[in-house]
Parts: C-alpha cells; structure tokens; sequence
C-alpha cells in the first residue's frame, strides 16, 4: 500500500503555484499595456456585475427636481435633463455594452468557424460558395451592413447581437480557412487519414484545435470593435430602444442640446466608450504577442 507524503505533495503545490505567479508577473511586465487593458476590461466586468450594488441609484427613476445638477456628493457624475443619476446610468449601461459585445463576437465567430472550417477543408464547390459569400458580406464597412440589418430588424437587444455578429463572420472564416488550408497538409493530417479516421473527426479533433490561438486573438480584438457599434447603432437611435441605459443613446440624448450647458453628460459616457474600446485593444495586442510566436521577437 502507498504512503503519501502530504508535505512535499504541499511543497510541489506550492512550488507550482510560485511558478505560475511568477510566469504571470513577467508576462504582465513584459506586455504592460497588455496588462493594463486588462484591468480595464476586469473593472468594466466587474462594474457590470456589480451594478446594482455601486449603483446609488435606480438608473430609469426619473427625478424633475434634480434635472441636469452638477456633479457632486449627491450625484457623483451629475444628472442628464429627467433627472437620472448618470454613475447608475454608466454602470447599468456596462451590462449592456458587454453583453452586445460578448454575445455577437461569440455568435459571429461560431458562424464563422464553421465557415472556415468547412471552406478551408472540403474545398471544392463549397469552398467556391462559402467564399463568394464572404465577399460579398465583406464588400459593405461593419457599421454600414450592421446598420441594414438593425433597421431591418428593428430595435431590440437580440437583434441589435444579430445584427452585429453577421458582419464579423466574413473575417473570422477568412482566417480559420487560411489556417485549415495550411493545416490540412501537415503529416499529421495525413496519419490520421491513414488510420481510417472520418473527415469530420479529423477536422473537429485535430484541425479546430488548432485554430484556437488566432482565434482568441481575433476575438479579442472584435470585442472592442462590437462594443463601438453597439455605441454608433445608439446613437444614431437604431440600438438598444429607451428607457434601457446605453453609452451611444446617452451621448444622442445630450451631444447637440446639453454640450455647452451640461458638458458631463457628453464627456462621461465618452470617457466609458473610449475606455472600454482602449482596454480590449490593448489587451488582444498583447495576447497575439503572447500566442503568435512570429510576433514574440
């Protein structure tokens, strides 16, 4: 019967976990902008879930006597022209910039998986279609084709994700074609075809794993790039409909009325838009440096 030794399997844990806080301290001294768009994205994470806690207010109370008030103790960021606390306003409108952005950059990337996938390893006539499509999906800039399909779908937090996520396709199945392509001539590729494996076990088992590391990349990098369209679709009043809180519709409701006489309520949910935008960005630089070996110098 095996004794174990439960002091160095404590000492091995422990030496483990030393390593692992080491090996995370030099990436984030290594990638510093990396780890501060980090944090960014940690504190808007948080804030989102935290929102009915920190939020001092309810962010739909409408308040005539407190109509465009300064910030102060009271309101810390001040109060937009019904009265609104607009702290609570920016906190409960992070809930809805990061489930914009989370939901379509999760669906537009699955879509476009799936594309890539099936283009790059059947080639042939499917590859022919998949990528005519993508061209002509391509062909319109991302807000323009998400602004045809939310003015088609109308205004709502599931279509504004759809509407979203159908233009990110385009990009992620180029780049997962482009990979599968070059995978699909590797020998292991070919031991496994020797062996009698299906084409679809081999794509899913073998190909898509492989794929990951640009992916995540990718994704990262179109979190930040969601984020601002949903804020372009509010704006323009073809986003997420009142009396929810969204940074775009907050910045529509004051830019041209409020912007000499109540300057917070432009510069606030500017500063929230620009900061969540600046975090992803920062952080999917330095996640390609870190997962891309041709960009780790």
């Amino acid at each position: 019967m095996a004794v174990i030794n439960y002091d160095s399997e404590l000492r091995r844990a422990g030496a483990h976990s030393t390593h692992g806080w080491r090996k995370l301290t030099y990436l984030a001294q290594r990638h510093m902008l990396g780890a501060i768009g980090l944090v960014i994205m940690v504190l808007f994470v948080l804030a989102a879930l935290l929102a009915d806690f920190i939020g001092r207010y309810d962010p739909l109370s409408v308040d005539s006597l407190q109509r465009l008030a300064p910030p102060s103790a009271q309101h810390w960021l001040g109060t937009d022209s019904f009265g609104r606390d607009v702290w609570s306003r920016i906190i409960h409108g992070a809930r809805i910039s990061l489930a914009v952005g989370v939901g379509s950059t999760l669906l537009g990337s699955s879509i476009g998986v799936i594309v890539g996938l099936a283009s790059g390893y059947l080639s042939g006539w499917v590859d022919l279609v998949f990528q005519r499509i993508t061209d002509i999906l391509q062909a319109l800039p991302l807000l323009v084709l998400a602004l045809v399909m939310t003015a088609a779908l109308g205004p709502s937090l599931p279509n504004v994700i759809i509407a979203i996520a159908i233009p990110l396709i385009p990009t992620v199945a180029r780049v997962i074609r482009a990979n599968t392509l070059a995978l699909r001539e590797l020998p292991f590729i070919e031991a496994a075809k020797s062996v009698g494996m299906s084409e679809t076990r081999i794509a899913l088992r073998h190909v898509l794993p492989n794929t990951l590391a640009p992916l995540i990349v990718l994704m990262t990098a179109q979190l930040g790039s969601t984020i601002l369209t949903e804020a372009s679709l509010s704006f323009l009043g073809l986003g997420i409909p009142e009396p929810y809180p969204s940074w775009g519709r907050m910045l529509s409701e004051s830019a041209a009325e409020y912007v000499r006489t109540a300057p917070w309520l432009v510069i606030f949910p500017g500063v929230a838009i620009s900061l969540a935008v600046f975090g992803t960005n920062l952080f999917g630089d330095a996640l390609r440096d870190i997962l891309d070996p041709r960009q780790r110098g």
